[in-house]
């Protein structure tokens, strides 16, 4: 499976993460390489669109997604 499509231009790894790249390559291989179905940032983004995923939303936040998408 390829990379999120999102991946390159997702803020929460470009702003948020941009000074911790250990942590963010951890996250990256759980989330954005392979399936990224259960990443919560792009539950929302599938669904509503970029414009609604919250830039603090992470991609962990599952329920929080949820609760995005149930509003």
């Amino acid at each position: 499976m390829a990379d999120c499509e999102c991946l390159a231009t997702c803020p929460f790894f470009n702003d948020q993460m941009a000074d911790m790249p250990s942590m963010s390559n951890i996250i990256k291989a759980r989330y954005c390489t392979g399936s990224n179905v259960h990443c919560a940032r792009h539950m929302v983004f599938r669904v509503l669109g970029r414009e609604a995923v919250p830039k603090d939303l992470y991609p962990s936040q599952v329920e929080r997604a949820e609760e995005i998408l149930n509003a």
